[in-house]
């Protein structure tokens, strides 16, 4: 509501108030009307001029409030209009750099292009000249050397050559070991695969027949009065008994694995028996020698059999069992054929070859060790003479050969086989040696190795699978190193006998050292 129409308002109930008085007091009394009427309207005029002032100051308080909000509005307006313009110089000044740069770039980019463009020349230029003198120094060389145009490119193309040797060497080097790097990739999944798809017990060395007797009684039985049934025996089977101080045991020795296992067998039926004299010693050597020949054939038989590789002569067959009975650094000889035969057969079919041919050449590659306690000769050689002898065929007589490097191989078989034997006789607890054969093995294995010139140090590691050599760097070059590494790799082969393979490792190392004070 305005002031003044409040004002109004009031006047009117004034006024309304004064007539209604004004007929009391023509009721109640004219002067008491009065009064009281002056008296209300004092009040009323009181009341009404509060008002006003109270609306004016409402109205003034109003009016400072909407001005001052309009002045915030307006001041964030004007704070809003302050930061879109600094973003707007900022903006513009950042553009202003990026011009100047892109400028300062072009500059040095046509600079550059002019400086390229400059060496292009110049280099046109220096291979004008050169030709020219090339051409200057050709005549030169003729009319010094009397050598036409010809001559010359030759000499020239020698000097070259000879220049570039080495850098063909490092070439070619690092080419090999590419090549050979991935070979051994691919023969390491392939034997990788041979293991995973076989598994062998391991098996320990016999060079002794131990027979465990019931009672301490019985050496007196065996020896027999004066030694007359001992003898008996050692003459039969062509063993010698041992008895010592050892409680309930004799051991029996002989180098024929054969006759040692028919003099063990022929003793425990014996002993069975209880009658040991020379006559019943006589006919149970007899009788088990008799076995024996059957149980070798029949062992030979199923080794054949388990490996599915057709007929084979008798005497083969024999000889198969006969490898049952003899060991090799503690590995059973005709367990290891066997394995190498599981081995060569299984990387055979991994590239495509003849698998039973494979199984059959590595079955045969120690046929040798049956006989070379009789005979004389390696078993390398008497194994190739006993399958040629027997219709084998050539590639089989070939890996018997080759299979320890004494004859070059001349199929991929022969080479699998070799293989195979490897690492059929160098995995863990295969074969084994005495403390003494061991030390020996590894001081020949270092002196060999010390015995080259420009060689500093050498130490066999890994029980003596691995020679590393240290090299005087003054003596010996890289490519050098190469052939070192070869000659130590022959020389290893040709004069060391050892199970399994050994890594030569050449290393060369050149030091500088300054002391700063």
């Amino acid at each position: 509501m305005s002031p003044i129409l409040a004002v109004i308002l009031a006047g009117v109930v004034g006024i309304v108030i004064g007539i209604v008085i004004m007929k009391m007091a023509s009721s109640a009394g004219l002067d008491r009307a009065k009064l009281q009427a002056q008296t209300i309207l004092e009040e009323s005029n009181a009341k009404a001029e509060n008002i006003v002032r109270q609306a004016e100051l409402d109205g003034k308080q109003q009016v400072y409030e909407m001005k001052e909000r309009a002045e915030r509005e307006l001041k964030g307006q004007r704070n809003k209009i302050q930061q879109t313009e600094n973003k707007l110089l900022r903006r513009e000044d950042s553009l202003n750099f990026r011009e100047e740069n892109l400028n300062s770039k072009e500059k040095k980019l046509e600079q550059k292009t002019k400086t390229v463009e400059d060496e292009l020349a110049n280099i046109d230029k220096m291979q004008a000249e050169l030709q020219s003198k090339i051409s200057e120094q050709m005549t030169v060389l003729e009319n010094v050397a009397r050598l036409c145009q010809e001559d010359a490119r030759k000499q020239l193309m020698d000097a070259v050559a000879k220049k570039c040797e080495k850098d063909i060497g490092e070439y070619l080097h690092e080419q090999d070991e590419i090549a050979q790097e991935k070979a051994a990739q691919n023969a390491r999944n392939i034997i990788a695969t041979a293991i995973q798809r076989y598994s062998q017990d391991e098996t320990i060395e016999r060079t002794v027949s131990v027979v465990t007797l019931p009672s301490e009684d019985m050496k007196g039985r065996i020896i027999g009065r004066e030694g007359r049934n001992i003898k008996a025996i050692e003459q039969a089977t062509g063993v010698d008994l041992i008895i010592d101080d050892t409680p309930d045991v004799i051991t029996v020795s002989c180098f024929d694995p054969i006759r040692r296992e028919i003099a063990r067998q022929s003793l425990e039926t014996l002993m069975k028996d209880g009658r040991i004299q020379p006559g019943r010693i006589e006919d149970v050597v007899a009788k088990v020698t008799k076995e024996m020949d059957e149980t070798v054939q029949r062992i030979g038989e199923e080794a054949i059999f388990k490996l599915s590789i057709g007929r084979m002569n008798k005497e083969l067959v024999k000889l198969l069992g006969r490898l049952r009975f003899r060991y090799s650094y503690g590995q059973n000889v005709l367990e290891h054929s066997m394995e190498v035969a599981v081995f060569t057969g299984i990387m055979a079919a991994e590239l495509g070859l003849n698998q039973s041919l494979a199984k059959r050449a590595g079955l045969l590659h120690d046929i040798g060790k049956a006989i070379d306690f009789e005979q004389e000769g390696s078993h390398v050689e008497l194994g190739a003479k006993v399958a040629k002898k027997y219709g084998e065929n050539s590639i089989v007589v070939n890996s018997i050969e080759s299979h320890h490097g004494d004859v070059m191989a001349s199929d991929i078989i022969a080479e699998l086989v070799a293989a195979a034997d490897t690492l059929s006789a160098a995995r863990p607890g295969a074969r084994y040696e005495s403390m003494e054969n061991y030390i020996e093995r590894l001081e020949q294995l270092e002196t060999i190795a010390q015995s080259y010139d420009g060689v500093e140090k050498a130490y066999a590691i890994q029980a003596g699978r691995e020679i590393r050599v240290l090299v005087q760097p003054d003596k010996i070059d890289d490519m050098s190193m190469v052939k070192v590494a070869h000659d130590l790799k022959e020389r290893i082969q040709n004069e060391l006998t050892y199970p399994g393979q050994i890594k030569v490792t050449l290393i060369r190392e050149v030091r500088v050292q300054e002391l700063a004070q």
